[in-house]
């Protein structure tokens, strides 16, 4: 008898268990005068929101480096904290749970570049694969933006809201789903 091939699995929602972590949003030093605040919701095909969806954010500095912090994701053997995660250096790189309604935060500082944007990645109950995007926080001159029909393109740009503070929805399928990235 031959054996059967095993079915495809999703990605979540089990992934809540151990990769949150304390701080995992706060990507700008502790009390930097320029931090923003990125925050939004994560929404199914049926505009209902996910509450077990993960999210990782990469990101330039405000000087437009990738450089980020190094290791701020190993463990301090001696505190059991994040070594590179002290509070007071920029890490360039955030992971965000939702909470029970699909809602997350994000504080960070200013992305550089002609069209800053924050790299998101999503993991979600009932993907077979996590998905790729970007929030832009302004719509400057960008190749991929560039090759977007209007309405499309809204779905990559982050709301400006008052007091430093964006607004970026996430809708994983139906009307209005967010452009996601082929990465092969």
């Amino acid at each position: 008898m031959r054996p059967l091939p095993t079915p495809s699995h999703t990605v979540g929602p089990f992934y809540g268990y151990a990769l949150p972590f304390p701080g995992g949003g706060d990507v700008a030093p502790a009390g930097h005068p320029d931090t923003i605040t990125v925050h939004g919701h994560v929404y199914d095909g049926e505009g209902a929101p996910v509450p077990d969806a993960l999210l990782e954010f990469w990101q330039a500095a405000p000087d437009g480096t990738a450089a980020g912090a190094t290791g701020s994701m190993r463990r301090d053997p001696v505190t059991g904290g994040f070594a590179g995660r002290g509070g007071v250096g920029f890490t360039g790189f955030g992971r965000v749970p939702t909470d029970a309604d699909g809602h997350y935060t994000l504080r960070t500082l200013p992305p550089g570049g002609p069209a800053p944007y924050i790299s998101v990645c999503v993991f979600a109950r009932g993907l077979l694969r996590h998905l790729f995007t970007r929030a832009y926080l302004t719509e400057g001159e960008d190749p991929l933006l560039a090759t977007l029909d209007p309405a499309r393109r809204a779905t990559l740009l982050a709301r400006p809201q008052a007091g430093r503070t964006y607004r970026f929805d996430i809708r994983l399928q139906g009307e209005r789903e967010t452009v996601f990235l082929d990465f092969a």
